[in-house]
């Protein structure tokens, strides 16, 4: 019966995406799934993932054509990410921060910055990270601390950065620093790529994780770290609306990461209860079990329309940021609750780290927070509800 349960089929998924979301399947289901216990156990960086997956032609490739992707949108994007996100959560994140960030320089960057370094990561010779959130600061994008100041034809940088992923591995990061101290502090901030090689740059993972073990994140240190003007992506001021341009992409994105885990939670808890026997009866049996189930197919189902709708919506820029935070809220909340559910139905052994289902009970505590607080979606889906 378990092998009936399709949760990710294609007629939600717009014809034009569902080649790639076909080539993300099969690569998931060749790479991602057979290694996922391994790299939640070791913790190592799936090096050998990433570079298979640039092979395929699945990453970095939401950059345009000219400059060396695919020219994937957004909801190609979101198809592979369920998929990905499905198989392993740790090993799925790896893949989609290898260009993180970089979306900000094709959107703002100078041709020149573009072809040095954009053109790198489409092409898959570098990898990037973004980084923005900081040791005592998540959510606040107007609140940041980390400086910029101009000094010539530089810019030297000073502050740290929390929950950076690739700080360490990438070539460069997207990095976002005050650049005023105006009443405005909408317009303080800016936009800068800076080489992790740079002297006054240090970058340390940060320690064990519970979750999504198989992705590094950094805690960034710039200790009067000077880049070039021609660094500044954009205009000085303008970084905070870029960065709320790009999260609206990026919570879409977030809600299929949320979408691949609950179907992989149904999945689990689906076929457990079928294939467990209690008090002489299959465990699925029982009414109070198939009510849990189809609870969580009802959750799933809704989340993942929700999800489709929004990225048509932030793909043709119709009120963006409302549906983007809707999609991200719900796909990632209802991952939570199937997976909480999964856990329950498993008993006792949801408490073995092999099984599937314990290593995504403590993954979905990370969309939740990630983008953008779930609390802070809540503001903007009231604030801009109204609108």
């Amino acid at each position: 019966m378990a092998s009936n349960l399709e949760l990710l089929s294609a007629d939600v998924v717009p014809e034009y995406a569902r080649g790639v979301k076909q080539e993300a399947r099969e690569f998931a289901a060749e790479h991602i799934a057979p290694n996922a216990e391994e790299y939640f156990r070791t913790g190592e960086y799936p090096w050998d993932i990433l570079e298979a997956g640039m092979d395929a032609g699945l990453i970095a490739q939401d950059i345009s054509e000219e400059y060396g992707g695919r020219g994937l949108d957004i909801v190609e994007v979101l198809a592979i990410a369920e998929e990905f996100y499905r198989a392993d959560a740790g090993i799925a994140l790896t893949l989609q921060l290898a260009s993180f960030g970089a979306e900000i320089m094709q959107e703002y960057g100078t041709e020149a910055q573009k072809e040095k370094f954009l053109r790198p990561v489409a092409e898959n010779d570098q990898i990037t990270g973004l980084a923005v959130s900081e040791p005592d600061i998540g959510s606040d994008l107007a609140g940041m601390t980390t400086t910029a100041d101009k000094d010539g034809d530089e810019y030297v940088l000073n502050g740290e950065k929390y929950w950076i992923g690739n700080g360490v591995e990438a070539d460069w990061v997207t990095v976002y620093a005050k650049t005023a101290d105006t009443d405005d502090r909408y317009l303080n901030y800016s936009m800068f790529a800076v080489p992790t090689d740079a002297a006054g740059y240090d970058a340390e993972h940060i320690p064990e994780k519970m979750g999504m073990r198989a992705s590094k994140q950094a805690h960034i240190v710039f200790d009067d770290c000077r880049v070039p003007e021609e660094n500044l992506i954009g205009t000085e001021g303008g970084g905070f609306m870029m960065l709320a341009d790009f999260f609206n992409h990026g919570r879409v994105v977030v809600g299929g990461h949320g979408l691949g885990l609950a179907a992989a939670a149904l999945e689990e808890a689906w076929e457990f209860v079928h294939e467990r026997e209690e008090f002489g009866r299959h465990v699925s049996d029982f009414q109070a079990v198939q009510h849990g189930l189809a609870d969580m197919r009802l959750e799933f189902e809704a989340a993942r329309a929700l999800n489709y709708r929004a990225a048509k919506k932030v793909r043709d820029y119709e009120n963006p940021g409302l549906w983007a935070a809707m999609a991200k809220t719900k796909s990632t909340e209802v991952a939570v609750e199937n997976a909480q559910q999964g856990m329950q139905f498993h008993g006792g052994r949801s408490n073995l780290t092999d099984r599937r289902i314990a290593r995504v009970y403590r993954d979905v505590r990370i969309p939740v927070i990630y983008e953008g607080a779930n609390e802070i979606q809540r503001n903007l889906i009231y604030r801009q509800s109204g609108e």
